[in-house]
């Protein structure tokens, strides 16, 4: 979309959303922000996280980046936007959930096979993907080389395990862990049908998002 595009669309949103949500906008606007759940996600366009969870504005804090990648704690790092965002959460608006949202057809777990030109415009995508590279060393063992597909898909739910590994390094997120305060979770999204999964730890598997709401 081109930003008349988008002006455009702006105008679509004031005449049916806006009306559909004045009153909710209006008491985000007097009462603040409140919400539970902290989803970092991968900046991809096809993954919209109010979409996919059909939630609402003030429902999610939402941090997005290239590959769903969250760098381990370093108060001495300079990759400071994701820490700052999981701090905030936590300290300020006293969050309750942690989503690490990965997903199919993934272009930062394919960049960890290609060979990226070593130039100053593009430096920071190989920096920034380090964070990754553990997903694709167990991919391969896992599954080999002989599969694209099947490494690709292994390599995109190593990495959301990968993070949630990172994710468990921040002094306050392991606290309130432990103490049962804060509940952290993956889950793997399927951009052709919309289907989530959640890894769960005890097990070491991916299984349906569905089967925790049938739970409830």
């Amino acid at each position: 979309m081109g930003v008349e595009t988008l002006a455009k669309s702006h105008q679509d949103f004031k005449r049916i959303y806006k009306q559909e949500y004045a009153e909710r906008f209006k008491e985000l606007a007097e009462m603040g922000q409140s919400p539970k759940t902290l989803f970092i996600s991968c900046s991809d366009s096809r993954v919209v996280p109010t979409l996919i969870t059909h939630s609402h504005p003030g429902d999610l804090f939402i941090d997005r980046n290239i590959g769903n990648i969250v760098p381990p704690f370093d108060p001495n790092s300079e990759c400071s936007a994701i820490p700052a965002s999981v701090e905030y959460a936590i300290f300020e608006l006293h969050i309750e959930n942690i989503i690490i949202c990965g997903h199919t057809d993934c272009g930062a777990c394919k960049a960890l096979y290609e060979d990226l030109p070593h130039e100053v415009e593009i430096s920071h995508i190989e920096k920034w993907l380090r964070f990754a590279q553990p997903a694709k060393e167990k991919a391969e063992t896992l599954v080999g080389v002989n599969d694209p597909k099947k490494l690709f898909v292994a390599t995109e739910k190593f990495n959301i395990i990968e993070q949630l590994t990172h994710l468990m390094t921040y002094p306050l997120v392991k606290q309130k862990v432990r103490a049962g305060e804060l509940f952290i979770q993956g889950w793997y999204y399927h951009i052709d049908s919309g289907e989530l999964e959640y890894f769960d730890p005890v097990e070491h598997r991916f299984f349906p998002l569905e089967n925790i709401a049938a739970d409830q």
